[in-house]
């Protein structure tokens, strides 16, 4: 069975929350209070052993921030497992990079919303 928001992780979730990235904080910012079409989402939302940074979870849609280190070989092939098990659970994945936020940050939006409709 499927564990959403495991309290046993809870912990983890709320270190993460208070280390917020200046990105995650903006684009906390674009879809926190339901601005985004009246959607719902959550940060630092844990959905089996993975903590996502925003969920929304009516539209089943992960938002991911990601700094350079996702760049690098290892951290790309634990991407890559991660995102096919969110997609085997039926969610989709945003993947967002910080420069794209800090440069584009109304490309980023208009890209969420398109997956809000």
């Amino acid at each position: 069975q499927m564990v959403y928001n495991d309290q046993f992780i809870k912990r983890q979730r709320k270190g993460l929350s208070k280390k917020k990235t200046d990105t995650e904080r903006i684009v906390w910012n674009l879809v926190r209070g339901k601005k985004i079409n009246g959607y719902k989402f959550f940060r630092q939302y844990s959905v089996g052993p993975y903590i996502l940074d925003f969920y929304c979870s009516e539209l089943r849609l992960s938002l991911e921030i990601d700094g350079g280190q996702h760049n690098e070989p290892a951290r790309r092939e634990y991407d890559s497992v991660r995102t096919a098990y969110l997609a085997g659970e039926n969610i989709r994945e945003l993947r967002f990079w910080n420069s794209e936020v800090m440069n584009n940050l109304d490309g980023v939006y208009e890209k969420i919303l398109e997956h809000c409709k």
